[in-house]
């Protein structure tokens, strides 16, 4: 391993780790150049096992032959940057709590064909920008059974740094990519869609007909303004949670992971 000490938040290589936005970490002009950061030996280490590709490492000196020793010697030759702690806060705009950060390469996202190939219960995400309860979704998505996530190109990326974090590494876990047609075009791919909203023809989220359901989208949209109108009347139903005390819906990330449980496929 390459330990190189930094004093100035200057040092050539660091910027990766504070000085660039998340546009610029993404490179959309790109894309096989785009880099994001995963936080925590924790996270890195579900990434490194799910085959991403780590570029270089900073952490505090503490935690080189401490947190972080196992996660360096998994990296190979990579640059392991540290430096005093008050330096690597001002660097990444938080105290390094969870010991250790590492940026890491994009990988090319396959199509939306490829990623249904062979799912049963997937989700698409529809314009969610908040990147907690991007990484809450995730995170409920690979425990409760989704086998694929969606996004609309409205969405926040899950490979924003903090919708990894929440994730718990989750987002290494579950196949996604964009989804950049129409809502309907799921039906070719032999799917029925499921829009989660409140609306006067929308069925119970327990309604038998979704359990024998062979292939089903899962559609989520954002609070406040929810699914699109288009959207819903594109779906094959539309579905809402069976609320008390006149609640009339939950957070999204809540809400997904009760539909999850419920949807999923049994048997």
């Amino acid at each position: 391993m390459a330990i190189i000490e930094i004093t100035s938040l200057e040092h050539e290589g660091v910027q990766v780790f504070g000085t660039l936005t998340e546009a610029q970490l993404r490179n959309r002009l790109e894309p096989d150049k785009g880099i994001f950061i995963a936080e925590s030996p924790k996270v890195i280490d579900v990434a490194l096992r799910a085959g991403y590709e780590p570029l270089s490492l900073l952490c505090e000196r503490k935690h080189i032959e401490g947190d972080a020793a196992d996660i360096i010697a998994r990296c190979g030759e990579i640059p392991v940057y540290t430096g005093e702690r008050t330096l690597l806060a001002q660097l990444t705009g938080y105290v390094l709590t969870r010991g250790v950060l590492c940026a890491m390469r994009r990988p090319v996202l396959p199509s939306v064909e490829h990623v249904c190939l062979d799912a049963s219960r997937v989700v698409v995400i529809d314009g969610v920008t908040d990147t907690t309860n991007i990484g809450a979704i995730f995170r409920s998505a690979a425990a409760l059974g989704i086998d694929a996530v969606l996004l609309t190109p409205t969405s926040c990326d899950p490979l924003n740094r903090r919708a990894v974090r929440v994730s718990m590494g989750s987002v290494f876990l579950v196949p996604w990519t964009w989804l950049d047609a129409p809502l309907s075009s799921l039906n070719n791919l032999g799917f029925k869609t499921a829009a989660m909203a409140l609306s006067d023809n929308s069925i119970s989220l327990d309604d038998p007909v979704l359990a024998v359901e062979p292939r089903l989208a899962i559609v989520m949209g954002t609070e406040g303004d929810g699914l699109p109108h288009e959207t819903i009347a594109s779906a094959d139903y539309v579905v809402r949670i069976p609320m008390s005390h006149n609640v009339d819906s939950l957070n999204v990330a809540a809400a997904s992971a009760v539909a999850f449980w419920e949807l999923r496929k049994k048997g």
